[in-house]
């Protein structure tokens, strides 16, 4: 197995990604020689290139030849990227040591210590937290995240004095279980990802199997409901958290103040009062609870915990409010499961009690749509207006009668309609004033700003 002593360069095969990004910045920090191919220009892509990393967005399998140094490149690819690219093919056929992503970050994170975050959803929004909640106190920690922080404006935080780590926990392709964590917290065990599992039960699982790799002395914080096997491993203490039913970690006294929420915070040792998250959605408070659970038990104290968190500014397309005037709110939201359609509508509705809420959304794969499609229907059904935009495909090819329409037929509502990414600002220049609620894990954040726009010119009409 090849480790990192030797390597001195180190090449991104789909660079773009969240959490490809991160490795490459870590390297990039670290001192190695790092460069990449993707096949789309991005902010993010535009960003590595102006930290000094060498991208470019075309199949260049002959320059590669001439470029990666046989015996001291690492090569790290994503499973997005196909068998048959130019450059994939020429690595391969070249004996270029290759590693997925989950892979390269299991090699960096299990010689740390460190806090893993998994879950169906909520992951990049705990991960997020915790990381804030390390990084800004005496325990410290480098970070690799599935979102951009805006309270750093990166995916990723580096500390040169903590042996702790934050890592985002990915059960996609069962990537998680190249982790082997001190801590971890698990948020979620929802069916998804059916193309690869096949059932709930294998998803379940794997999810044990995750959290059986905790090291010994370690422990194991899981949404209260779960069903986690704790005989699978009976070196590590096993913990819950909730809301607000009574767990090991839970919050009392929830009160909804403007957009932020105060509440108590009850764990094993006691309780922390007045606690401050001026982040909004009530499944962030949810999120808090599974951040401070982990942070507490690293070694953050009280004190620390509040500070951070009254700090937090959270993630870029999570309940991420756009645009606010007193016709309009605007929110761009990554929710792409329908658990995430739940907690996101549902978080909507309580902060602006009476407002008509509009919500675009755009599906994410044609398995998901195939598997989920009721259930999408049934969330988006909550909505007061609906829009319904094409699959964004990401890695799949279209598969036989899977489209938006599969949704679309089931939703009750009479106020929905389909609509093309290309026809969305104008239609938008018709929405009701509200909450305007944009969803989905595609492309679907490229709308927001012309959406943006259209509402303010709708405004000064």
């Amino acid at each position: 197995m090849i480790g990192l002593a030797n390597i001195t360069q180190v090449y991104f095969l789909g660079i773009g990604g969240i959490g490809m990004s991160a490795l490459a910045r870590y390297f990039k920090h670290a001192g190695y020689e790092v460069s990449g191919y993707d096949r789309t220009e991005t902010t993010l892509t535009r960003e590595l290139q102006s930290e000094g990393i060498d991208i470019h967005f075309d199949d260049r399998p002959e320059w590669l030849t001439g470029h990666l140094k046989k015996g001291n490149c690492l090569v790290v690819f994503t499973p997005a990227v196909p068998n048959d690219l130019g450059e994939r093919v020429v690595v391969e056929s070249n004996g270029f040591p290759m590693k997925k992503r989950s892979e390269v970050l299991g090699m960096i994170c299990n010689e740390l210590s460190c806090c893993a975050v998994a879950g169906t959803h909520g992951k990049t929004s705990v991960s997020t937290m915790l990381a804030h909640i390390l990084y800004t106190s005496a325990v410290g920690c480098t970070a690799f995240l599935g979102g951009i922080s805006k309270n750093y404006r990166s995916n990723l935080l580096l500390s040169s004095d903590s042996d702790w780590v934050v890592a985002e926990a990915d059960e996609f392709d069962r990537s998680f279980l190249r982790l082997f964590p001190n801590l971890a917290v698990i948020t979620s065990m929802d069916a998804d990802h059916l193309d690869i599992y096949g059932s709930e039960e294998a998803i379940v699982d794997s999810f044990n199997a995750f959290a059986s790799q905790v090291k010994s002395e370690g422990a194991v914080v899981a949404k209260k409901g779960l069903l986690i096997d704790k005989a699978r491993n009976k070196n590590i203490k096993h913990y819950t958290y909730s809301l607000n039913e009574q767990a090991d970690f839970y919050a009392e006294n929830i009160q909804l103040v403007g957009e932020a929420y105060q509440f108590d915070l009850v764990h094993p040792k006691g309780k922390i009062e007045g606690m401050h998250l001026n982040y909004p959605g009530l499944m962030n408070v949810e999120n808090a609870i599974a951040a401070s659970s982990l942070a507490l038990l690293a070694g953050v104290n009280s004190e620390e915990l509040m500070v951070a968190l009254a700090a937090y500014q959270g993630v870029k397309r999570r309940f991420d409010i756009q645009y606010r005037s007193e016709q309009f709110v605007l929110i761009d939201d990554y929710a792409h499961h329908p658990e995430e359609l739940k907690a996101t509508i549902t978080s909507v509705r309580d902060m602006y009690v009476g407002r008509k809420v509009t919500g675009v959304f755009q599906p994410h794969l044609y398995s998901r749509t195939n598997d989920f499609a009721d259930g999408f229907a049934r969330e988006l059904d909550r909505l007061d207006n609906i829009v319904l935009l094409d699959i964004y495909p990401a890695r799949e090819k279209p598969m036989a009668g899977v489209t938006s329409s599969l949704i679309f037929d089931q939703i009750q509502n009479k106020n929905k309609q389909l609509a093309t990414k290309q026809s969305l600002p104008e239609l938008a220049a018709k929405f009701d004033p509200g909450v305007i609620l944009m969803m989905g894990a595609g492309d679907i954040d490229t709308l927001v700003e012309p959406v943006k726009k259209k509402l303010m010119e709708t405004e000064h009409v």
